[in-house]
């Protein structure tokens, strides 16, 4: 949208001083608004011309004063450019700090991003698991290497992050942090987000993920048959630590539920069905949706021997209520 522009140099002449001179003024009219700049200089009122906008005279002086005051309209009119190309709005107030030098605080990205990480950390349990949080800091923390690595510098201005920005970060974390595909796009994934709250809130204008088209590859995973779930079981390991590890997979193979959901099992999680048989019915943890899983009988036969599983909660209830 075209704004009106206009520059004036004034006398003040409510400021004169005792020796009759008059401080000049520069006027900054942008669609009717105005604002003022003292230019540090005074003249006496009948050296200066209003007509011409400048003072008159062929002295030294005069010609000094006449050039320092086109230095300044110059100096308005790149910082007018400056604001343009950094997609700021132009208005007296931004083009009168950018002037004297007064920027606005820069929100950059690991700012924005520790700040986004502080915000998580106190909404743990409430909407995000402490392993999403320490997902956050890890790219984060690739964030600042990869910065450090590829510019030479320990934080980025959120409104030059661009395309090429990406596709550095990707390769970064491809050829130096050796990251497989499908783990650097989900780093990428969580960079995105901050992105997003940068572009809300308008200290990005142009999307840089607009053109970045990237794809998860299809993983084809191993299951595991019944005889090897049942070697497992009668391996005969050398430590009580490793035998309740080895327990909680196998209860986890045959309930489907993740770790995560294990751990936060109690004696109100079982169930009888309809059926007549027992059920766990829970809460998951990642989706939030409720989630029935019948308690087949051989996690209930493998599992009727767990009493101290001291890292979840189930070590007296659970345990104790499939008997």
């Amino acid at each position: 949208m075209s704004k009106t522009f206009g520059l004036l140099f004034y006398l003040k002449k409510s400021k004169a001083s005792a020796s009759g001179k008059l401080p000049i003024y520069l006027r900054i009219t942008i669609d009717g608004k105005r604002t003022e700049i003292s230019t540090k200089r005074t003249i006496e009122i009948k050296k200066w011309s209003v007509e011409a906008n400048k003072a008159i005279g062929r002295t030294e002086d005069i010609r000094e004063l006449n050039a320092y005051l086109d230095s300044l309209v110059s100096k308005v009119y790149q910082c007018q450019r400056d604001l343009i190309q950094d997609n700021k709005e132009v208005t007296t107030e931004t083009l009168k700090n950018k002037f004297l030098g007064i920027e606005e605080k820069q929100v950059t990205l690991i700012n924005l991003f520790k700040d986004h990480n502080k915000q998580v950390e106190r909404l743990i349990g409430n909407g995000y698991s402490a392993g999403t949080l320490e997902r956050y800091k890890t790219v984060c923390k690739h964030l600042q290497e990869f910065m450090k690595h590829t510019y030479n510098v320990s934080d980025y201005r959120l409104n030059k992050i661009n395309h090429k920005f990406i596709t550095d970060f990707e390769f970064y974390l491809k050829s130096e942090r050796e990251c497989a595909h499908n783990s650097t796009i989900k780093y990428i994934k969580n960079f995105k987000k901050i992105v997003r709250i940068a572009i809300a809130n308008d200290w990005i204008v142009k999307d840089p993920f607009l053109n970045y088209k990237v794809q998860l590859k299809e993983v084809k995973r191993e299951f595991l048959s019944e005889e090897e779930m049942q070697t497992m079981l009668e391996k005969d390991l050398h430590t009580h630590r490793l035998e309740l590890v080895r327990d909680i997979f196998i209860f986890c193979c045959y309930t489907g539920l993740a770790y995560s959901d294990v751990k936060k099992l109690s004696k109100d999680s079982l169930v009888i069905g309809i059926d007549g048989e027992k059920w766990i019915k829970t809460n998951r943890t990642k989706t939030g949706t409720r989630s029935s899983i019948p308690l087949l009988p051989p996690a209930i036969k493998d599992f009727k021997e767990i009493r101290e599983l001291s890292i979840i909660r189930f070590q007296r209830s659970f345990a104790s209520s499939i008997e």
